[in-house]
């Protein structure tokens, strides 16, 4: 029995040790972020008014106590709406994220396991998408298949493909010829189980981290192109929509575009906190 309790209070002081060195703005991040989450899941749980409640007689109401972050021009609470449109924000990032993860999967296994010509192939391809910046190739997709929420997350997360596609490529590259794969195969392993067992989650540890911050890059590219009215239709909760419906109002109500604007910028930033904080613990970097 003694000995059982000492593991446990090794475990729970193992624990304490792993977790001591987060710094205040990480542990800032990570409570935001966490709220994000509740709020797209739950969002009765954080305000009581309906998104898309029109009530004109309330319009341009500026920050008060009955409406924190105001009212827009036909009387809808700000803050409900960026309550509400978390989900859409959120849904917009990490679906576009991985859409993009598993391109860039495809394209770097196939580059880094195949011959020479399939890897000049994909460097073919991979070059010829790197000519295009990602939000005009995002624009030129959605130029073709047409707006909404669909085309949205698909177009970002092809704007976001390539970049992780190249780093999939030279992390497979740098793991095939490792001792532990060379095993794996001496071992008899089948070379899917190989793939999937052992090259893949090696190749892709390094990864984490951009992905991590690349959720709140594609939030603020797909934010962007809602803003161009290319996204989600008004007078959806989205953040990037509140952003175009505001531009109009903004010398008059500033309160329209500045607090959906704070949220992609606050999420943008804690998600790049918790991915650096990610890559410091995963590096040994920490003190």
């Amino acid at each position: 029995m003694n000995s059982l309790n000492q593991t446990i209070a090794a475990s729970k002081a193992s624990f304490f040790w792993q977790w001591k060195d987060i710094n205040f703005g990480t542990i800032i991040a990570l409570v935001f972020l966490v709220s994000l989450i509740c709020a797209a899941v739950v969002p009765h749980w954080f305000t009581n008014f309906d998104p898309l409640a029109i009530v004109p007689r309330s319009a341009f109401e500026s920050p008060s106590l009955a409406h924190w972050f105001g009212t827009d021009q036909s009387g809808r609470d700000i803050y409900s709406r960026v309550v509400y449109g978390t989900r859409q924000s959120l849904l917009i990032g990490i679906s576009s994220t991985g859409i993009a993860l598993s391109i860039a999967v495809v394209l770097g296994l196939l580059g880094g396991l195949g011959g020479a010509t399939t890897d000049r192939a994909v460097n073919w391809i991979l070059e010829v998408l790197f000519a295009f910046p990602s939000l005009v190739l995002a624009l030129l997709f959605i130029a073709i298949f047409g707006s909404g929420i669909g085309p949205l997350i698909v177009a970002t997360g092809l704007g976001a493909a390539p970049g992780y596609a190249r780093m999939v490529r030279g992390q497979v590259i740098a793991v095939r010829n490792s001792g532990y794969i060379e095993s794996a195969r001496a071992l008899g392993h089948s070379p899917l189980r190989v793939i999937f067992r052992q090259l893949l989650p090696n190749a892709m540890r390094p990864l984490v981290v951009m992905l991590t911050m690349g959720i709140g890059q594609t939030i603020v590219w797909a934010s962007a192109l809602s803003f161009l009215g290319l996204g989600n239709k008004p007078p959806a909760p989205e953040w990037g929509t509140m952003l175009s419906l505001g531009r109009d109002f903004v010398a008059n109500a500033w309160w329209l575009t500045f607090f959906p604007g704070l949220f992609i910028v606050l999420t943008t930033l804690s998600t790049t906190i918790v991915g650096r904080y990610v890559q410091q613990r995963l590096e040994g970097r920490l003190p």
